[in-house]
């Protein structure tokens, strides 16, 4: 790796991001890997179970999800530890190949669920999308402000 391939501007910003989304989505597909009854039947944690309303509990499903959540999550806390300008840019758009369709589903999807899940849900999936954009604009500005 050359110099050239590091971050060198915005990086503590970049980290944050990087972290701040992959660590939850790692503990969250635990979670779902672990115990995927218990996470199909209370995620989030003290809410009324947003994957129970949408259907009948698949443990295949469940247990698949929690291995990609773990994987992002890895890939985005390997990316934050890094630095690599290459590895931030395709953990950051991999991030958005999934975070955007799901932000888009459960948008087009919030008429099972309470208003107050229904905010919660769009607060933490529009701010999931957020951060990934966020990453790609800082590792972008840090391209341009090298000399």
């Amino acid at each position: 790796m050359t110099d050239g391939d590091q971050i060198t501007h915005n990086r503590e910003a970049i980290r944050f991001l990087l972290f701040a989304l992959g660590i939850p989505q790692a503990l969250i597909g635990v979670w779902a890997l672990l115990a995927p009854r218990s996470f199909y039947g209370d995620f989030p944690a003290g809410g009324d179970g947003w994957v129970r309303a949408l259907g009948p509990f698949d443990e295949h499903l469940v247990t698949d999800v929690g291995a990609l959540f773990v994987a992002l999550g890895f890939l985005l806390g390997f990316a934050a530890v890094s630095l690599s300008r290459p590895l931030v840019i395709a953990a950051a758009t991999s991030w958005l190949i999934f975070s955007v369709p799901h932000f888009a589903w459960h948008l087009s999807n919030l008429g099972v669920y309470g208003t107050a899940d229904a905010i919660g849900m769009t607060a933490s999936l529009a701010w999931t999308t957020i951060g990934g954009i966020l990453i790609l604009v800082l590792a972008r500005r840090s391209v341009r402000a090298q000399p």
